[in-house]
């Protein structure tokens, strides 16, 4: 029986650990903390809980224009709406702890031995656990490094966990921020700011480029940035942070022009740097990269004959998915079974702001810079019924296709749950249905996803 060592229990080990045992590996897992990793524990899963909470928070701005009023006891119209931070911070925490037990208790049914502790190579073939009664040596045929990656600080703006806060500390909060500076403008940034926005809080975007999140398609970002500002955002851009200090209640972020910004709170989203100090990697002699990340090509090897590596410490793309994918393709690998190669190309995103923005394929970047020939329609989702339905102003549907063979080879979508909508564009992208293919399939009036069918009809005819 081929024995597997998998360090790290995020979506990049626990989903390798589980392909593993089916494959009848004998799966050893170490992990430093509960199951589930920073995924699961501190970012994913907690963020999009609070997200759950800011999109009701959301559609109750906009019931007034669906006929909908609300009124207190005494019956008069109310004018706000309130949160309780702490309640939902807790909330938050628990669907976590949740979450975590779930995947501990599969893992247990499908067999694999967890062992709590901090994991390092010993060489190739051999992992050392620090536990906390002392070392366990674990040969291994097999070995997978899984351990993520951390928040990014800086000298100059150092976290203290109660007003100066990573990603990871916001669920400590207890009473909703008096105003919010969020610094950095990427995914992670926009979805915080968009969250606390939604739930009434007085937020400021820093952004040291020139709009809000520069990664992705740009007139996406334009129409979130437009949202945002509507809704009483302030975006400083081309605003790069210098420092940021505490005095009592307060902080200040000072700007590299001299300006300054005073708030109650600030989170810093500046990136990740990868968990991977302490492994004894370069001495297995694994390869590290730029920003130390691990060094892997598509089906997870790294350069150490019979080590693997999956998720946010290789840098590749961070997503809980794309961890997921590496995982099970390194085991699919090493175990023998038939292994497609990880296709970023077919990796579908989604940004959870208010709309969202969910991508897949190519980028309208690549098609503007020549990289890719490539035919596109846009729809407003305004001429949508079911978004008329719902008062939905604001989002498109996007779709690119081969000018001549008309497959689908990638989109866009800005709306609430583009997240779920995403998901028709993905299939066609992932399984190189044309244009005309994915118009024939059968949508349901009125939907939103009925606009995805018509910017594949109208690409029929940009075609001809």
């Amino acid at each position: 029986m081929t024995r597997v060592v998998i360090i790290g229990g995020g979506p990049g080990g626990y989903e390798a650990a589980l392909v593993a045992r089916q494959l009848g590996a004998d799966v050893t897992l170490v992990s430093s903390s509960r199951l589930g990793g920073s995924a699961v524990l501190t970012d994913c899963v907690p963020s999009k809980t609070l997200i759950a909470t800011a999109e009701l928070m959301t559609d109750l701005q906009g019931a007034s224009e669906l006929g909908v009023n609300f009124r207190d006891h005494e019956g008069d119209v109310a004018t706000t709406v309130s949160v309780d931070l702490e309640r939902i911070n807790r909330r938050v925490l628990k669907l976590a702890m949740q979450q975590s037990a779930d995947i501990s208790g599969h893992l247990d049914r499908d067999g694999v031995e967890g062992v709590h502790g901090r994991g390092r190579l010993d060489g190739p073939e051999r992992v050392i656990v620090e536990t906390g009664s002392g070392e366990v040596s674990i040969d291994a045929d097999a070995i997978l490094i899984a351990t993520g990656a951390a928040p990014r600080t800086l000298p100059t703006a150092v976290p203290d966990g109660e007003r100066i806060l990573t990603w990871e500390q916001v669920y400590d909060i207890t009473e909703v921020p008096e105003k919010l500076v969020v610094v950095g403008s990427g995914v992670t940034g926009a979805e915080f700011a968009s969250a606390y926005l939604s739930l009434g809080v007085d937020v400021t975007l820093v952004s040291s480029r020139d709009r809000v999140l520069p990664g992705e398609d740009a007139d996406a970002a334009a129409v979130l940035e437009d949202v945002l500002t509507r809704r009483g955002m302030k975006v400083l851009s081309k605003s790069r942070m210098q420092s940021v200090e505490r005095h009592g209640d307060k902080v200040t972020v000072t700007l590299t022009d001299g300006r300054t910004v005073e708030a109650t709170h600030c989170i810093l989203a500046l990136g990740s740097v990868p968990n991977a100090q302490g492994l004894g990697l370069e001495e297995a002699g694994v390869a590290l990269g730029d920003g130390g990340f691990i060094t892997v090509d598509r089906v997870s090897r790294t350069s150490a004959r019979g080590v693997y590596a999956a998720g946010d410490c290789t840098g590749v793309l961070m997503l809980a998915s794309v961890a997921a994918m590496q995982g099970r393709i390194a085991m699919w690998h090493a175990l023998g079974d038939a292994v497609r190669p990880l296709d970023l190309k077919k990796v579908s995103s989604n940004v959870f702001t208010a709309p969202e923005i969910a991508t897949v394929g190519c980028s309208q970047q690549a098609v503007d810079a020549g990289e890719i020939q490539a035919e596109s329609i846009t729809l407003p989702l305004a001429s949508n019924p079911r978004a008329k339905m719902q008062g939905v102003h604001d989002g498109f549907v996007k779709l690119f296709c081969r000018p001549v063979t008309g497959v689908v080879i990638g989109g866009v979508v800005v709306a609430p749950r583009a997240s779920e909508l995403i998901h028709a564009v993905s299939v066609a992208v992932g399984e190189s249905l044309t244009a005309d293919q994915l118009s024939h399939a059968f949508t349901v009036y009125p939907s939103m996803s009925g606009s995805i069918a018509e910017a594949a009809r109208q690409l029929h005819y940009v075609q001809k």
